[in-house]
């Protein structure tokens, strides 16, 4: 199976390098720079799980490229549009594309764009970063990966998929249920992104003052009702999990949206909040305090508009 990586950052350089590190046959789209210093130095990957250093082959012409079996996003929601433009020679009709992006709403999306690929879907959940010194950094233990056939039946890539990370230290784990293992991450994301953007502050900090712990609370049960509404609502043992983890003292926890916001970037508002919220207008759900969080996003979005 040949697969194509977009980009080898943070998440895309971990999973992909991992991929390298089992055997598989991977290319990674990537800017002229990066490829640059990934012939020099290779692909390194610093992680508690082991770090590697990897050959790699790389790609940087968009024009250059033809069909793969497997092509895997890991880009930001708002640079989407761009991707789909980067990859389009990579993916012909037995082409499977594997996103693992937050929320939802790009899945529809990707099938618009490639009607006659296969749209798989992922969730990615691991704490990287991509260092400056073109170092990926993997923290803490967590690096789970699961991905599914939305309809929930089998696929020999995905099996392949399976099988080369099962020789690695990912923990992947392929999904008949993957739109609920979506919908789930979707409604701990909102639920944090839209507490933690809205205050400015990490979880912890939310709960040392008064009313915080109740305003976590009630939009966590906000977007539990938007996707009961949708038919995804989690099972009673994951929303304890959910209300657990938004709810523990001290937690330094904060979403990568207001990491965003707090260097001046383009945030995934809209995919996440913003269409969270449309899903809850759409069912007729009340959800005000994700109404206030999205309206939040969408001043500063349109504040750096005007300032741009």
């Amino acid at each position: 199976m040949r697969a194509l990586v977009l980009g080898a950052g943070a998440v895309g350089g971990y999973y992909g390098g991992r991929l390298v590190e089992a055997g598989a046959d991977v290319t990674f789209f990537v800017r002229e720079a990066r490829a640059r210093l990934l012939a020099e130095q290779g692909l390194r990957i610093e992680s508690a799980l082991g770090g590697a250093r990897l050959d790699v082959r790389t790609a940087c012409d968009r024009q250059a490229l033809a069909p793969f079996d497997l092509v895997i996003l890991s880009c930001k929601a708002y640079d989407l549009d761009d991707a789909l433009e980067t990859i389009a020679r990579a993916v012909g009709p037995q082409t499977g594309v594997l996103p693992l992006l937050n929320g939802l709403v790009h899945l529809d999306r990707i099938a618009a764009r490639f009607p006659r690929a296969t749209v798989f879907g992922g969730v990615a959940r691991i704490s990287a970063t991509l260092g400056g010194d073109g170092i990926v950094r993997h923290f803490g233990v967590l690096n789970r990966i699961d991905f599914g056939a939305r309809d929930g039946g089998a696929d020999a890539r995905l099996e392949a998929l399976r099988d080369f990370f099962a020789r690695t230290p990912v923990d992947a784990r392929l999904s008949a249920e993957i739109e609920q293992e979506l919908w789930d991450k979707f409604v701990f994301l909102a639920t944090l992104a839209g507490i933690t953007t809205l205050m400015r502050a990490s979880v912890g900090t939310v709960l040392e003052t008064p009313a915080g712990e109740t305003l976590i609370l009630r939009l966590l049960a906000e977007c539990e009702d938007i996707a009961r509404a949708e038919g995804h609502a989690p099972v009673p043992e994951k929303f304890a999990d959910f209300r657990a983890e938004l709810t523990r003292p001290g937690s330094p926890l904060k979403a990568s949206m207001l990491r965003d916001m707090e260097r001046g970037g383009p945030t995934e508002g809209e995919h996440i909040l913003g269409d969270m919220l449309a899903r809850a207008q759409r069912a007729g759900v009340a959800a005000p305090v994700l109404e206030i969080a999205a309206t939040n996003v969408r001043a500063y979005e349109a504040s750096r508009a005007s300032a741009g």
